[in-house]
């Protein structure tokens, strides 16, 4: 049986694809808002897969597990059915029990150039009980090896984690 297809991490982001559905549009074909921020959920799920980090395993025995404690979205332009559209996430900063992250939706196909959304989301590792915890060490140093391929982290003076520029795949 196949297993679902995954995204991939090349130098210091993950990329993770997905395909606009007819069940993601509103009636005028175009991805409904609430959308993207299920295509970036997905893609940070398939981040930690990646990085090793098994968050289904500390839930199970009572760690925790991250939740989100803060997002600001941003969109720049629709994407319509049957779009192929590409999420990007880079790691921006990384505490004892928090991660920040970036995360873009770019239009696929021979049109990267097009940003669709941005978001900076930071999530947070809480114990069961709902209250933040340091998070896993493993977990801490998984993210800083992922951050630690970036040039440049951290907030640019645009108020976004990068420059607004189409990933280069090629490099």
């Amino acid at each position: 049986m196949p297993v679902p297809a995954g995204g991939s991490i090349l130098r210091d982001a993950h990329f993770y694809a997905v395909r606009v559905f007819f069940e993601d549009t509103d009636l005028s074909g175009v991805a409904y808002h609430a959308n993207y921020l299920r295509w970036f959920e997905r893609a940070r799920s398939d981040l930690l897969r990646m990085l090793h980090i098994d968050q289904r395993a500390a839930h199970e025995a009572g760690e925790g597990a991250y939740a989100v404690s803060d997002l600001a979205i941003r969109y720049a332009s629709p994407a319509r059915l049957d779009d192929d559209v590409l999420i990007q996430t880079r790691a921006v900063q990384i505490g004892r029990a928090s991660c920040r992250l970036n995360q873009r939706a770019w239009l696929g196909g021979d049109q990267r150039e097009t940003l669709l959304a941005e978001m900076d989301v930071r999530v947070g590792f809480v114990a069961p009980n709902g209250r933040p915890r340091r998070q896993p060490d493993e977990w801490l140093h998984a993210f800083e090896n992922f951050i630690a391929r970036s040039a440049k982290p951290g907030i640019s003076a645009d108020g976004g984690a990068l420059p607004r520029t189409s990933p280069d795949l090629k490099a």
